[in-house]
Formats: C-alpha cells, sequence, structure tokens
C-alpha cells in the first residue's frame, strides 16, 4: 500500500536533498552536517541515484560556495576572554 502522504513527501524531499548535494559537488558527510533533520538513507538514496546519473550523462557539478549568515557565525562562535598579562620582573 505503501507509506502515508506525508512521510511520502518527506521521503521525496530528503531525496531531493541528496541530489542537490550531489549536483552542488557536495561529499554526503557535508550533506549529513548541512541537513540534519534529513533522514540520511533517503538523503544517501537521493546523493547516489543522482550521482549515477550525472555519470551516465556525463554532467558536471556545479560548486556551491556557503557563506555562514552573521547570525550563525555568531551562535556558533565560542565566547573567548582574552588575558593579558604584563610580566613583571617580581
Amino acid at each position: 500500500m505503501g507509506p502515508p502522504p506525508k512521510v511520502a513527501a518527506k521521503q521525496k524531499e530528503d531525496r531531493a536533498t541528496g541530489s542537490a548535494c550531489r549536483y552542488a559537488v557536495r561529499s554526503i558527510e557535508d550533506c549529513y552536517l548541512l541537513n540534519p533533520k534529513a533522514t540520511r538513507n533517503d538523503v544517501f538514496t537521493g546523493w547516489k541515484e543522482m550521482d549515477a546519473y550525472m555519470r551516465e550523462n556525463k554532467i558536471e557539478g556545479v560548486p556551491s560556495v556557503l557563506t555562514p549568515s552573521m547570525g550563525a557565525a555568531a551562535a556558533t562562535a565560542p565566547k573567548e576572554e582574552i588575558i593579558t598579562e604584563s610580566a613583571t620582573g617580581k
């Protein structure tokens, strides 16, 4: 009978994500890191299908350039305190 419509839609979306990652010349590991909510099995299936399609049709990938947004960079960057000490000969 097949999976419920919501599950089927999620599977298709995750496969499309994997396909897009392959076309963007991203490794499967990077794809997993960039899409933590996606199901790994479906992402891999989409990545693998796109890889086979691209090889069969001699299609070159288009590398993407990721630029972190200011909010994401600020959220992930650890806050560090810089302590300077003067060297006194005591």
